[in-house]
């Protein structure tokens, strides 16, 4: 595996298609989404071989996607433990202040998380088991103030979430039972319609995530 600033560049749209094109990416990454896990422990939790599990976690790890938090020795051998990299939690007047590459790079990786999850979910036959799910977009045409509004909306909705989190995990906690995981994601954007991916303005956005990791 390739040593920390030599992770090998991929364009967002290589990167995203690269982890979904195959089931053993997608379920081994959407445990690490959720916590940090050997290679053993994910072949053990998916039903896979383990050499063809460790295969594809070390590429997860050359393309970015996951990153090496520890190594611990076991009966005189190395165990490493994985985890999807991070994404840390950025505030509005820090993230105006990144450069577009950078925002590019986060958005990325959030995007690869919410899509991985959605797919396992899928694959498991998760995704629709609730007729409570819900599941729905809405292209808009906005001007400046309904871009802010919608932004606000957005950000109140997700501290109304965060509550919601708390006082089930409460409630979980004094009944002693474990509950079931769920995943809420909602996401807002400037939409790009036919055409414009071929702009060479966003091209300059899709040469590598990694660009400003590499420099380290």
């Amino acid at each position: 595996m390739p040593a920390a600033g030599q992770i090998k560049p991929r364009g967002v749209d290589e990167l995203i298609a690269y982890v979904l094109k195959h089931p053993i990416r997608v379920d081994a990454l959407a445990i690490f989404n959720e916590r940090e896990a050997t290679i053993v422990e994910i072949a053990r939790l998916i039903g896979e071989d383990e050499k063809k599990v460790g295969n594809h976690v070390r590429a997860l790890a050359e393309c970015g996607c996951i990153e090496r938090v520890r190594i611990e020795k076991r009966r005189g051998a190395e165990v490493h433990f994985y985890r999807a990299t991070l994404r840390p939690h950025i505030g509005d007047e820090e993230w105006e202040a990144l450069p577009l590459a950078t925002r590019h790079e986060l958005s990325a990786l959030v995007f690869q998380a919410i899509v991985t999850e959605a797919l396992a979910a899928f694959r498991t036959g998760r995704f629709d088991a609730r007729t409570t799910r819900h599941l729905s977009w809405r292209a808009m045409q906005l001007d400046e103030e309904g871009w802010r509004e919608l932004s606000t909306e957005l950000n109140e909705s997700l501290d109304r979430i965060e509550a919601i989190a708390t006082r089930s995990e409460e409630r979980l906690s004094r009944a002693e039972r474990p509950g079931f995981p769920a995943i809420a994601a909602a996401m807002s954007f400037e939409r790009a319609l036919p055409g414009r991916s071929r702009n060479r303005s966003v091209q300059q956005f899709t040469s590598s995530p990694h660009q400003k990791r590499d420099k380290n």
